[in-house]
């Protein structure tokens, strides 16, 4: 691990203007890879947040050790929707006054949090230092099997930031016209960038499953014919009551409503993504470490 560490300090010591070498810096190979799940949305209010905690919870369920990241560092709200309230989150990290490993809050629903920093509004505008001091703190959080990483809407540098280094991009819509405008925005941003992450797609309050199936294939369809990227459609969710309640009573709705149609249908994407093989570029800490530094040595 300190040898990992100390090669992650070489890579982030170098020259902002000149784009990272993976070759020569060699990061040790962890014990396991954990996995990197990025859960982001063209538009908010698409209900991104709640889909991620509860697929955390799920995982959790099938014997997987998981945290919820929130990396929302505009409108946190990940502690909201579990009614937790932080003493301390990112900012704290970012500026020192804390390791990653002493704000993490275990819940009682079985993932464990990291509380977002609310009005923190650029990460770009971090110092080399407090970056480094970041990932270097992340590198404690080595023995989750999965990740998953709420990021903020839309596509601000700060979102791409996490999502372009991780394995996978859950992509949260809904039928509304601007959430499909948008999620397809998305897309475009990740694919201009990389084509490295694997991008599936999640389609939140459908009425019916021939509403899911008719916005899944029109966002595929236009993706993989003008951005010629494969899209992959995870699933739906229905428009269910439950959610809404769950949201004003603070507990999940995998919880809260377990027999509802929105916890089968999260469950169902949940019992997928973890039979899915993780992608060849998933290499645990070390990998999405380089790959968050090396966003920001391309500005």
């Amino acid at each position: 691990m300190m040898d990992q560490a100390a090669n992650l300090r070489k890579l982030a010591s170098r020259s902002r203007g000149t784009r990272p070498q993976p070759e020569l810096v060699e990061v040790a190979k962890p014990a396991k890879a954990t996995r990197f799940i990025a859960v982001a949305s063209g538009k908010g209010g698409v209900g991104k947040t709640n889909f991620a905690i509860n697929l955390g919870i799920l995982f959790a369920r099938e014997g997987k050790r998981v945290i919820v990241m929130d990396a929302d560092m505009g409108l946190a709200n990940v502690n909201v929707i579990l009614g937790v309230i932080p003493k301390f989150n990112l900012y704290h990290v970012i500026k020192g006054q804390k390791r990653l490993s002493e704000i993490i809050i275990d819940t009682p629903q079985g993932i464990r949090i990291i509380a977002g920093a609310s009005g923190f509004s650029k990460l770009a505008n971090l110092t080399e230092e407090e970056r480094l001091r970041f990932v270097d703190s992340m590198m404690e959080l080595g023995e989750a099997d999965i990740v998953i990483i709420d990021t903020g809407a839309g596509v601000s540098r700060n979102v791409l930031s996490f999502v372009l280094p991780a394995d996978e991009a859950i992509i949260v819509t809904t039928p509304e016209p601007t959430a499909i405008t948008d999620a397809y925005g998305i897309i475009k941003a990740i694919s201009a960038e990389t084509g490295q992450v694997t991008i599936k797609l999640v389609v939140n309050r459908v009425s019916s499953i021939h509403e899911g199936k008719q916005v899944a294939e029109r966002v595929i369809n236009i993706a993989g014919q003008f951005l010629n990227v494969r899209v992959e459609n995870l699933g739906m969710v229905f428009q269910d009551e439950a959610v809404s309640e769950s949201v004003m009573k603070q507990r999940p709705f995998v919880i809260a409503a377990p027999k509802s149609r929105a916890t089968e249908c999260v469950d169902h994407i949940a019992k997928r993504l973890l039979g899915m093989q993780i992608t060849p570029k998933s290499r645990g800490f070390g990998g999405f470490i380089k790959n968050f530094l090396s966003v920001y040595k391309e500005d």
